[in-house]
């Protein structure tokens, strides 16, 4: 089966839903993937499977497994701190920026995430809501206006995706998350970075103690 020109490519849009699926928790931290499965499930051949996976090891989203299978990476707490310590300048630094340079297109992008992160919430659906939370960051990473801070930002959402999903296990959770994004947002809007890149750092330190918890 050959792939398509003009658009995105078997490798890509494999890579994609595994990175969607992991990060909205659908395939576990430890879990194994199998090259045959997938290519079975995806209705395509085993080469652009395996790109895709290769494409995701490089990330660190997966990791070499046994008899040269990959599983999705797991960590230790420490090393998860580690990484939210990282990921916690990162996104303070994304919120300062969108706050500076927001524009009517930026805004609009944020306002329509945050409507389906509070649609889903309202409507308790945990798989609809990540999606949601996922696209409010990226709309945010947009709006700083430099691919290299959003790709890094981008990576480290992809690598504590699986961790971050279990945080969230009721309705009440989820309406708590949607309504938490509600005074960064208006920061970003009032194009106060600094009081921006404040609420976001509190927001990723309760981020962080409430994936410790989930993940303990």
């Amino acid at each position: 089966m050959s792939e398509k020109t003009g658009g995105p490519s078997m490798t890509e849009r494999l890579e994609a839903a595994l990175v969607e699926e992991i990060a909205t928790g659908q395939i576990a931290p430890g879990e194994r993937l199998d090259e045959s499965v997938l290519a079975q499930r995806f209705g395509m051949s085993r080469t652009p499977v395996r790109e895709a996976l290769n494409r995701l090891v490089a990330q660190g989203i997966l990791v070499p497994g046994e008899k040269r299978g990959v599983r999705v990476a797991e960590y230790t707490h420490e090393e998860l701190a580690q990484i939210f310590e990282a990921m916690h300048e990162i996104e303070a630094v994304c919120a300062q920026l969108a706050a500076k340079r927001l524009s009517l297109l930026s805004r609009a992008r944020i306002e329509t995430a945050q409507a389906g992160c509070l649609a889903a919430a309202e409507q308790g659906d945990i798989p609809a809501y990540l999606r949601a939370n996922e696209a409010l960051h990226m709309a945010i990473y947009d709006a700083t206006e430099n691919p290299f801070i959003k790709q890094m930002a981008t990576e480290f959402r992809r690598r504590t995706g699986p961790f971050r999903a279990k945080k969230f296990r009721t309705k009440a959770d989820l309406i708590a998350s949607a309504q938490s994004h509600m005074p960064l947002i208006e920061k970003i809007f009032s194009t106060d970075s600094h009081g921006a890149d404040a609420i976001m750092r509190s927001h990723m330190t309760e981020s962080f103690l409430q994936v410790l918890a989930a993940n303990g």
